[in-house]
Order: structure tokens, then C-alpha cells, then sequence
């Protein structure tokens, strides 16, 4: 899940941390994706409209190991 499209989605940083309980500065520090742990919190919290794809993780973290040979 990409940070960008929960930001969009809950419309700003301090939304999506009020949402999930969480600072604004735990958002700020999440980089290009929301940790996968808030990932499905976060799809059961929009009922859905966002949605946690574990596939988009794999790709992530393969693409990162391949770029640190």
C-alpha cells in the first residue's frame, strides 16, 4: 500500500494518523509504502476501499535486495 494513496485517501498526514491512533510523524517516517502491519489495519479500517497486496511488498523488497548486489 502506497503512503501516497493513504494520504489521498484520508486527505492529509494528520487524518490518517488520527485515524490509526498513530503520530504524524510515525506517517512522515513511512517512506514509499505503509508498513504492511498498518497496510492491513489500515484496509479493514476503509472497509476495504484501500487494500493491503502483499505482492506489492515482495516486489519491493526483491527490488531492493537486487539493487544491493
Amino acid at each position: 500500500m502506497h503512503t501516497t494513496a493513504v494520504i489521498k485517501f484520508f486527505g492529509s498526514k494528520s487524518a490518517a494518523a488520527r485515524a490509526l491512533k498513530i503520530s504524524q510523524a510515525a506517517v512522515t517516517r513511512w517512506g514509499e509504502l505503509v508498513p504492511e502491519k498498518r497496510a492491513v489495519r489500515i484496509e479493514r479500517i476503509t472497509g476495504g476501499a484501500l487494500k493491503y497486496d502483499p505482492a506489492i511488498y515482495d516486489q519491493h523488497k526483491d527490488k531492493h535486495r537486487k539493487g544491493s548486489d
